[in-house]
């Protein structure tokens, strides 16, 4: 058997930080296994190094993408009982039954965060207690237990604080933490698992769409719903998701950026694009569709929504007839992935739809005011929004 103290000095050559991060972090993981009482704290590369301050990443060619970054959150807990406490470790294939929960029944949920890097060198959060509160309403509607408010955020800080070489430098792009809750025991009956895994993992994104900032041009799909009364669209289940692929691909197959979708009763109200709201803007008045059940309540969403109201817009969250696009004025995407992104047109029953893309955009300045407050450069004065955790 090698010493310990042999080992580890194995690990300690000319590496670069992440490499030295996670070759120390894989070790006290693996032996953790052997006895699993043993705690404890992975560092972050600033304490380590003043050197190699970054992840090795093109960061100007960062996009949507998975880059993995070296650590993820776990923490686990059985079903009519409450998350304890979690740990960090290396990012890895986490090992699930054939038969897990998540598997058979779709039982899972996941979030979406982002953390950005000041041009001062502090890490900013943006509203994961609204990401926390979220997935606990989502836990309710799916049947699962789910971390306390206080639990996620500080799993939020703890994976972002280890990955901290991984958060693009200013203006480059941000870090996105994906946060997930899924049934991970096993079962053969439709019912709750009878355990449940929390954990988080990140990696460097840039724009979400391949038009970049460019705006988007959106098909209105009549066939395909996202969502239907009683279901669970107003919950970020992962169950959401893969039916809207076959329609995507259809329109991404005919030129368009993604599908907007309609209602699943009238078939004349719009919804929700495949992954974010939806805006339109007529004159001083914006109006969203209202998270009926139907419609995700999106944190972005509702960002724009204080800020516009702060800017002195009058905005609806209300059903919106299809109809009422043709005499809109501007139209934009909203989402913690895509961020704000203005629409060029949207194709209804093959006709084109055409919006503002010159001049004054109302799209562009909640833009800038909502970047400029995530990224440091415009004061959050209410205290709302962002978050330093560096």
């Amino acid at each position: 058997m090698i010493p310990r103290t042999s080992a580890l000095s194995s690990l300690l050559g000319p590496l670069r930080v992440p490499s030295l991060l996670s070759k120390i972090s894989e070790y006290y993981w693996y032996t953790s296994q052997a006895a699993s009482s043993l705690q404890v704290t992975i560092p972050c590369a600033s304490s380590l190094s003043g050197e190699d301050e970054y992840a090795d990443v093109d960061w100007d060619n960062v996009g949507f993408g998975l880059t993995r970054a070296d650590y993820m959150f776990v923490m686990k807990c059985f079903k009519d009982e409450s998350f304890q406490k979690g740990q960090i470790c290396p990012y890895g294939n986490i090992e699930l039954s054939p038969s897990a929960g998540v598997l058979n029944y779709g039982q899972g949920l996941f979030e979406g965060t982002k953390a950005h890097r000041t041009e001062d060198g502090r890490i900013l959060l943006f509203r994961p207690e609204q990401n926390a509160m979220r997935m606990k309403r989502g836990a309710e509607r799916m049947c699962m237990p789910s971390p306390s408010i206080d639990q996620f955020v500080n799993a939020v800080k703890e994976t972002t604080l280890a990955n901290k070489p991984w958060v693009p430098p200013p203006g480059k792009g941000s870090l996105y933490i994906r946060p997930l809750l899924i049934g991970s025991g096993p079962i053969l009956g439709l019912g709750p698992a009878p355990e449940y895994t929390f954990l988080i993992y990140a990696c460097p994104v840039g724009n979400y769409f391949k038009e970049g900032t460019a705006p988007l041009n959106l098909y209105i799909e009549e066939e395909v719903v996202r969502a239907s009364p009683g279901g669970a669209g107003g919950v970020k289940s992962i169950t959401n998701y893969a039916p809207v692929l076959k329609a995507i691909t259809k329109a991404k197959s005919k030129g368009f950026s993604d599908v907007l979708y309609l209602d699943a009763v009238n078939k004349k109200y719009i919804e929700e694009v495949s992954s974010c709201n939806i805006f339109v803007i007529k004159g001083n008045l914006i109006s969203t569709p209202a998270a009926n059940g139907t419609v995700l309540d999106g944190i972005t969403q509702k960002s724009i929504i204080e800020i516009a109201r702060d800017h002195d817009y009058q905005v609806e969250e209300r059903r919106i007839p299809v109809d009422e696009l043709i005499d809109a004025d501007e139209a934009f995407c909203t989402g913690t992935a895509v961020g704000v992104a203005p629409v060029g047109s949207i194709t209804y029953q093959n006709k084109r739809i055409e919006f503002k893309r010159e001049g004054r955009l109302v799209c562009q300045e909640l833009y800038s005011t909502l970047v400029g407050i995530q990224t440091g450069r415009i004061e959050d004065k209410k205290g709302r929004y962002a978050e330093s955790i560096d």
